[in-house]
């Protein structure tokens, strides 16, 4: 692995998760290449890597397979790792067994919301439906889909817990990503008790680390992309909106947990509680502790094309992730310094 701070992740993690109960079966991942993705498959590729006995197939689906190689290109040759592009639009079929199925392919970024809702939208509903009917065919041990708290809507407690749910409007174009999440859960809720497969249900918050594509348009990107070019901090609101920081070692140790120890259709928060800032006191933190350079906060107006959230409070309780013995270990300075140290 060329990047050494995703490999000191990705070791950390198999001290987490060793890795043993998944010796010997196929793995599904689709949107392989993508943020949160794209760590799964390296956790799977490294555990085959460090032991010969391993034997994990990894089936990695993508929509486009040039950028994928491009970020496994020293995994192309591994006898048990092997890349499909495909439109999870369109169903899948696979000749083999799948023992877990990760579904975390999304157009999670802001960014499209306005511009291309209805493919925001498909990967979590039609999509989902897909790789269910490929379930009920396989039956896996896990099919792990990756909601959001997003589907929260417009909730005002500091620390949302997973039966904290608010409104969220069908006529704003933004609820095209969070409502869709939601019918997304839905519909693994309905093909369990029809068809009797084990889903699971992750709700990630706020998540960053190394993978991070840069114009993403989520405060997070934003800040890493200006102190990567030296710039200075730009805040296109009021800076009080208040968001918690999850680094992505510790989250995908939470997701991988979840596959393994989760109950049935219980959906999972993760995020991390320890580190909630307004996004003022984020930039703050980062041009200090980050920046080796004289740089400043600026407001500024969003851009037109940019839906901003209405969210003042987005923060997750944890307890039930906690309960499967997980707790977040990085701080926002240690984790932002190795997100912004692994673009070196």
């Amino acid at each position: 692995m060329k990047n050494k701070i995703i490999e000191n992740d990705i070791l950390d993690i198999i001290n987490k998760i060793p890795g043993d109960y998944f010796s010997n079966k196929t793995i599904l991942i689709s949107g392989a290449s993508g943020f949160l993705a794209s760590y799964i498959t390296y956790y799977f590729l490294y555990l085959n890597s460090i032991n010969k006995d391993q034997k994990t197939k990894i089936i990695g689906l993508v929509r486009n397979i040039k950028k994928a190689k491009l970020k496994f290109s020293q995994n192309l040759t591994d006898n048990y790792f092997h890349l499909i592009e495909h439109d999870i639009n369109n169903f899948f079929n696979y000749d083999d067994e799948i023992h877990f199925i990760f579904h975390a392919a999304s157009q999670a970024s802001p960014k499209y919301y306005k511009t291309d809702p209805v493919g925001t939208l498909l990967p979590n509903t039609l999509g989902t439906i897909n790789l269910l009917n490929l379930a009920k065919i396989k039956k896996p041990e896990c099919f792990l889909f990756f909601s959001s708290g997003e589907i929260y809507g417009n909730n005002f407690s500091k620390y949302i817990n997973e039966n904290d749910y608010g409104v969220i409007d069908p006529l704003n174009i933004r609820s095209c990503y969070g409502l869709s999440k939601k019918m997304g859960e839905n519909i693994c809720l309905s093909y369990f008790i029809q068809n009797n497969i084990n889903v699971k249900i992750v709700r990630p918050f706020h998540i960053y680390g190394p993978g991070m594509s840069l114009d993403d348009g989520r405060v997070q990107a934003d800040f890493i992309n200006k102190i990567l070019k030296k710039e200075n901090l730009e805040i296109t609101s009021d800076g009080k909106a208040v968001r918690s920081f999850c680094y992505i070692k510790d989250a995908v140790i939470a997701f991988l947990l979840i596959s393994l120890k989760g109950e049935n259709t219980l959906p999972y928060n993760v995020g991390n509680t320890n580190e909630i800032y307004d996004i003022k006191t984020l930039a703050s933190t980062l041009i200090e502790n980050c920046c080796d350079y004289q740089a400043r906060i600026i407001f500024k107006a969003s851009s037109s094309e940019y839906l901003k959230s209405s969210l003042s409070i987005h923060a997750p309780s944890t307890f039930r992730m906690e309960a499967l013995g997980w707790q977040p270990k990085t701080n926002i300075v240690s984790g932002f310094k190795r997100t912004i140290n692994s673009y070196d």
